[in-house]
């Protein structure tokens, strides 16, 4: 997510993005709801959030000033992102794999989390200003982000294509859209790679694609039910959650966020050198190991998603994905 780059956390609703939300961490907890079945997520707002004992040696490695305050400061999004960052059933707690992933590292840390739900980019304002320790909102490592911020990944950065129930066609590679009519919200890192398969099948004498643009995900999905569209270009998570408890959709190819050339990462982002960046890197895999964050991605059916290890800072979209 970065200059064109995504976040449908920051464009049509993954369309805008980003009160406060409390919730204490403590020692190891289990979450009753398991893993996500076919069309079936806990969103009550009693969400049981899986955590982690603390670890003294990373939760030394946190600034004192935080360590002091005894709270993560998260900068997350508003809500209405499900499965990343929504409203449970009360319509007031935030859930979804962003806090939980967040309540998870500030576990680790020995700390209580504090979630800031803001949009998207209020999250940047928030870092910059110190207001927010770390943001933690389907957030892609960039070149430019890596500027400002220090970027621990924990997660694939995945879009998928989104078509009507039963459809037989299934997404690889520029070819498959050839001619094919395909809605993706402006301004995102998804429209830049369906422009982009458009322009490289002209350039080997196969139709364009015909990039349709909507104004909010309801109407999306009432011309992909009605034939007017062939499919939807956005994030993965949404798709598979919304394909799974629609019952009306399916996943017919999920492709990098990054495009063909790099596969993107979703990161924890903290101001630049404050001293947080290895504390949340080392928390991440910490969670991995013991086998946290493979529970806490199955339980919103993102296992796919999952990274075998964290890594600070890593290799990024390029600066105007040159």
């Amino acid at each position: 997510m970065p200059t064109l780059i995504r976040s449908k956390l920051a464009a049509l609703t993954l369309v805008t993005a980003a009160s406060l939300t409390l919730s204490a961490c403590g020692g190891s907890t289990t979450d009753t709801s398991g893993s996500a079945s076919k069309g079936s997520f806990d969103n009550s707002p009693d969400q049981k959030r899986y955590a982690a004992p603390k670890v003294a040696s990373i939760a030394a490695e946190v600034p004192a000033a935080i360590r002091a305050r005894g709270t993560l400061e998260v900068g997350n999004s508003k809500g209405g992102f499900a499965p990343l960052t929504f409203f449970a059933t009360d319509n007031k707690s935030l859930i979804g794999v962003e806090p939980d992933i967040a309540h998870a590292i500030a576990s680790v840390l020995g700390l209580k989390v504090h979630y800031n739900p803001v949009s998207f980019e209020q999250i940047f304002v928030g870092l910059d200003s110190g207001k927010y320790d770390v943001g933690v909102s389907n957030i892609t490592v960039s070149e430019l982000r890596k500027q400002k911020y220090d970027m621990a990944t924990y997660r694939k950065d995945e879009q998928a294509f989104e078509a009507k129930k039963g459809t037989p066609w299934q997404v690889t590679g520029p070819k498959d859209v050839a001619g094919k009519t395909i809605a993706v919200p402006s301004g995102t890192s998804e429209e830049k790679i369906l422009v982009d398969w458009s322009a490289q099948n002209v350039k080997a004498g196969r139709k364009p694609v015909n990039v349709k643009y909507y104004q909010d995900n309801s109407a999306v999905y009432l011309a992909l039910q009605s034939g007017q569209i062939d499919a939807y270009l956005h994030p993965n998570p949404e798709s598979q959650y919304h394909a799974r408890t629609s019952g009306q959709t399916q996943v017919v190819g999920v492709i990098s966020g990054a495009g063909e050339h790099l596969q993107g990462l979703i990161s924890a982002a903290t101001k630049k050198d404050n001293g947080l960046g290895k504390a949340l890197n080392d928390a991440i895999n910490e969670l991995i190991k013991k086998g946290i964050y493979g529970k806490i991605l199955a339980r919103w059916g993102l296992s796919d998603e999952a990274v075998s290890t964290s890594q600070l800072n890593p290799p990024g979209l390029p600066i105007d994905n040159k």
